[in-house]
Formats: C-alpha cells, structure tokens, sequence
C-alpha cells in the first residue's frame, strides 16, 4: 500500500443516523488503501483521496440505505449492476455485514480488481463479481428474479437502467437508482419504462451531500408483476432504443 488513509470528514455519519463499528471503519480505510494500490495498474476510479473517497464514493453510496444500515442483521440479497471500481457494492458489504452481494461489471479487469479487494478484506465468501454485460446478468439462473435490492449508480440514463434493474427483483424487491440531478421530465420518461417493465416508481429522494459536493436523488422502483421475460432485450439494445 502507497500511503495512509484519510481522516473521516467531521460529522459525517451524523444525518445518516449511523457510524460504522471500529471494525467496520479500518475495512473502509483498507479499502481507499486497496483503490490507491489498484489504481497504479488500472484506472478504477479517480475518486480515491480525502472527500473524494468519504464523500462522494462513501457516503454517497450509503445514504439511501439508512433505514437497513439500522437494521444490519437483515439477510439482504443484493445486485449492484456496472460496479466500477467497487460502489456502491463493497462499501455496503462492509456496512451490511449479513448482506449476500453481487457485483456485475462489464469490464474484465475492472471485475477482476474488485474480487480481489473484496477477498482482500475478508468478504470474499458473501460477495460475487460476475464479469458480464447487465444485460447478460438480467437472463442469468442465478440472478433473474432472486434480488431483494437491485442497484446502479452513474450507469446509463433511467429508463435504461430500469430495463437492467427491474428482471432482478424478486416479488417484494426493489431497484434503486442512483441520481444526480433529477426533473419532472425524467420522472416521466422513467414512468413509461417502468410501466413496460411492470414496475412503478415508489418514491424519490434527494439529498445535499456533505460538503458541498452536490445534490443527489435516490430513485427506488417496486415490482408490480413479474417482469415480462423479453426484458431485458439483447445486448446493447437497451442504450441503443430506450423504453421510454
């Protein structure tokens, strides 16, 4: 490792009406360790140093769990689709430890660095990193229709991560967009892919990061029926001709 780890902003847990155990902090520290030594070989992520880390990679990552981050002993079964370099996957492995993850990327190495980081802190038993396309993982045995939480931040536009998020869930599942800014406009067009889907939105969120590192929506989506079995469409597809 190249150097040691950040001090945690002040304050920074406060709004999220949790903090992490000793135990849990030195794992997220051993972790902006892991990025630092994985981003001399491969560009992960740039967000890797002091606020960048806490703030925007962290933080950012936990906020909408606050309700199950008071809950930590619930068996969750999650999907973190288009991981990157780890977020939100690993930092809620770390903060959900009876959480069962899996984190898709489509990007070999990428997959690779973060199976290695999370056998790295010891997670490896409870987290699986698939290297596949999302749309691939929507089709998948394994996945399709198994996820009590499916998410993905900063992927595509709504409606399309819609399409890579709703065939997760299970009946009382829900998917979770992560947003920056957010309108009336997109609301609606997310409206009209979820109906497709068979999904509707259940409510949206928005915070101010601490900071002053801007403004953010959690957008979570309930299964209404079973997700028809022509979703998501083939490779590509989804980007290419949205839903909505």
């Amino acid at each position: 490792m190249t150097a040691s780890a950040d001090p945690v902003p002040a304050g920074l847990w406060d709004s999220l009406g949790w903090e992490p155990t000793p135990e849990q902090l030195q794992l997220l520290m051993a972790l902006q360790q892991h990025l630092r030594d994985w981003n001399t070989r491969l560009n992960l992520t740039r967000l890797v140093d002091g606020d960048d880390y806490w703030v925007a990679q962290v933080y950012d990552s936990l906020w909408p769990w606050r309700d199950q981050l008071r809950t930590p002993s619930q068996p969750l079964r999650c999907i973190d689709v288009g991981t990157g370099g780890g977020f939100p996957g690993l930092a809620l492995a770390i903060a959900l430890p009876a959480a069962r993850l899996t984190l898709v990327d489509s990007v070999g190495r990428k997959a690779e660095a973060v199976k290695a980081m999370a056998a790295s802190l010891g997670m490896g038993d409870r987290v699986e990193v698939r290297w596949e396309r999302a749309e691939t993982t929507g089709h998948a045995r394994a996945c399709r229709g198994r996820q009590d939480w499916a998410m993905a931040r900063a992927v595509a536009s709504a409606p399309v991560v819609a399409e890579y998020l709703v065939p997760l869930l299970n009946a009382s599942g829900r998917a979770l967009l992560y947003r920056g800014q957010w309108s009336p406009e997109d609301l609606a067009s997310l409206e009209r892919a979820a109906s497709s889907l068979r999904a509707e939105v259940e409510r949206v969120e928005r915070i101010d990061l601490p900071g002053g590192r801007g403004v953010r929506h959690a957008v979570v989506l309930k299964p209404i029926a079973p997700c028809p079995v022509s979703y998501p469409r083939a490779v590509g597809l989804p980007a290419k001709q949205p839903l909505a």
